[in-house]
């Protein structure tokens, strides 16, 4: 069985040598994606002896993720491990990691630095941010996990040959899951260990989860039209009814209409046929395109 493990990273130059050292120790299929740096990370991971993907200018972490993904096809890897450049995961947990997979129980295995938080030094403000995202993005899946924003992740190869990310940031985790949960892939979750020294995580917390909140509404109109614009659709109808009839209640008591009202229930009633109109339409296009597919 062939297990590729593939690195995104970006201006890695102190840790990549060592990372690759100790993870030669269980694979001999190393792929680093050089995000564009500007120090030496591409020549140490050729000289280290790793599959070197070189992006001429920094895509962000989706368009890494996305280049290992399409090397790891070339490849014909059995297996996909996914793993930060920055030192926190352990060489250990890849075992963990890739072992459901193995034993036929999953398709996809995220490395959940929550589900047991024994020991774990994640900084306050990250924990509550990714259980956020967590709870966001769980509204778009069919089962409920504790660390949807994990980059520690195996995948199968059917996970690989069937799924084509498109997000360049930091909403290509969402995607993939979305994704993966609406094809029925099997998503499973497995305890890590973060080895956490001081903030190591080069990302901007506020433009991580906005990206990631972007994302998945995004996926969810895509994937979920009917739910994503029907539901407002019948929210907005009901109220324009609603000042529909306080409208036409106050036209028999006073004999003209009020203004205001007429134009608040015309406004929510237009809006709920556009909403209406435009999940019917996304629906059909949606259907048509997957049949093709």
């Amino acid at each position: 069985m062939k297990i590729i493990v593939g690195i995104p990273a970006f201006n890695e130059e102190k840790n990549i040598a060592k990372i690759i050292t100790r993870l030669n120790k269980i694979t001999d299929s190393i792929v680093v994606c050089n995000d564009g740096s500007t120090d030496l990370t591409s020549e140490i991971a050729q000289k280290m002896g790793a599959v070197v993907i070189n992006h001429e200018k920094n895509l962000g972490y989706g368009g890494a993720i996305r280049s290992i993904f399409l090397k790891s096809r070339e490849m014909e890897g059995d297996i996909l491990v996914t793993f930060d450049a920055d030192g926190q995961h352990r060489i250990e947990d890849v075992e963990h990691v890739i072992n459901p997979i193995i034993n036929n129980q999953a398709d996809l295995v995220i490395g959940s630095r929550f589900l047991d938080e024994k020991d774990q030094e994640v900084p306050q403000y990250r924990k509550m941010g990714i259980k956020i995202i967590t709870k966001i993005t769980n509204a778009s899946l069919k089962q409920k996990l504790t660390d949807s924003q994990s980059g520690f992740r195996a995948y199968s190869k059917k996970v690989l040959n069937e799924l084509n990310p498109s997000e360049l940031g930091m909403g290509i985790s969402t995607e993939i899951l979305i994704k993966a949960s609406n094809k029925n892939f099997k998503i499973s979750e497995v305890p890590i260990k973060i080895l956490y020294s001081g903030d190591t995580s080069t990302h901007n917390p506020v433009s991580h989860g906005s990206s990631v909140i972007l994302s998945t509404i995004k996926f969810t109109s895509i994937e979920h039209p009917l739910k994503f614009y029907g539901i407002p659709s019948v929210i907005f109808f009901a109220i324009g009814l609603t000042f529909t009839y306080f409208s036409a209640q106050y036209y028999a008591e006073i004999g003209r209409l009020n203004t205001n009202l007429t134009i608040v229930a015309a406004s929510t009633i237009l809006i709920a046929v556009v909403l209406l109109i435009t999940s019917i339409l996304l629906y059909s296009l949606i259907s048509v395109v997957r049949e093709k597919n």
